[in-house]
């Protein structure tokens, strides 16, 4: 169910991205709605993940030893400090697998 959700989202917005976007097509779209536009994939990304970092089994993950929680603060941190996405991914990844090793 959830890979099917993954895939109708991934396809709503890149069907969405790639009509109302692209520089060939007639339709010209007013500039507050392709500034929305732009918003979708963060919006659909946050909506995707926050579930996954706040639930654990339909409940509420304990805050303080949730390694979830830990992991998607550091990577936020880490994304406006470095600006880089490989770095900022592979330092997450080490974090959160570090995490997961000494909490665990």
């Amino acid at each position: 169910m959830i890979w099917i959700l993954i895939i109708a989202l991934t396809a709503i917005v890149f069907s969405l991205r790639y009509v109302f976007l692209i520089p060939q097509l007639p339709v010209r779209l007013p500039l507050f709605v392709r500034q929305a536009l732009g918003y979708s994939a963060p919006c659909l990304l946050t909506a995707i993940c926050a579930p996954v970092i706040l639930l654990e089994n339909h409940e509420l993950r304990s805050f303080p030893d949730n390694p979830y929680l830990w992991g998607a603060l550091f990577c936020v941190f880490s994304a406006i400090l470095f600006r880089n996405m490989l770095l900022t991914v592979g330092l997450t990844l080490v974090f959160f697998y570090g995490l997961i090793y000494f909490m665990g």
